[in-house]
């Protein structure tokens, strides 16, 4: 059996003639095909979780093409809704440590037990309730899905808010850190465990779709706004 693990897909030109969107397949290679090399890619928080994919002359079997010949971007819409959910899923932390208890490691708590920062305490408690109403959303998403009411486009709007919500969360975690959370390399840091997620939450508005590409979607499919 194949490890699909060692696989890509790609989105693949198959009729030159169509239009737009028609006359794609969705095509899977297996990374160990003679031609298919790799180069990593170095973000800014210093890890390389991607690369870049490259094919010379490279041919697969007619047996790895998904679905239908030309259709391949109807299988492709099935799967960004699925990626973007699973991302939108960054905005939900409710089941981790609440972001004031992480935050009063840094700048520690009055004789009544608050953060002593009251800007960032209205900050957090601001966090707390846009957290608590993606969690609601998803929730309501789920259980339109079970009941076959679920819309296309919903994901897009879950993804775009809860990425946004993941890059609030670490710019506050960075603000309550003050000069020690921009430290990089450190058994005291973890590495900068804090910065280099920080800076990684950066491309959560990217991966999947960007935030205004998910913004034209929720405006043109969901709103229905005239000349979305």
């Amino acid at each position: 059996m194949a490890n699909f693990a060692d696989w890509i897909f790609c989105l693949v030109r198959t009729d030159f003639s169509a239009k737009k969107h028609d006359g794609i397949s969705f095509i899977l290679f297996d990374m160990a095909s003679k031609g298919v090399s790799t180069k990593p890619i170095l973000l800014i928080s210093g890890k390389s979780p991607f690369c870049e994919t490259f094919f010379d002359n490279v041919r697969v079997p007619r047996s790895h093409v998904v679905g239908t010949v030309n259709r391949g971007w109807d299988v492709a819409k099935y799967l960004l809704q699925h990626e973007r959910s699973m991302i939108s899923g960054l905005g939900d932390r409710s089941a981790g440590r609440p972001l004031g208890q992480v935050a009063a490691n840094s700048v520690g708590t009055d004789e009544q037990g608050r953060l002593d920062d009251p800007m960032l305490r209205g900050q957090i408690a601001a966090f707390d309730i846009d957290e608590a109403a993606m969690a609601c959303a998803a929730e309501r998403a789920v259980d339109l899905a079970k009941a076959g009411q679920g819309h296309p486009a919903y994901s897009s709007a879950l993804k775009y808010y809860g990425t946004e919500l993941n890059k609030r969360r670490y710019e506050i975690l960075m603000s309550a850190g003050g000069i020690d959370a921009l430290e990089w390399e450190s058994p005291r840091s973890r590495e900068g465990l804090t910065a280099r997620t920080w800076l990684r939450t950066k491309a959560n508005s990217i991966e999947g779709g960007t935030s205004e590409v998910m913004l034209g979607i929720v405006a043109k499919r969901i709103l229905d706004l005239p000349g979305a």
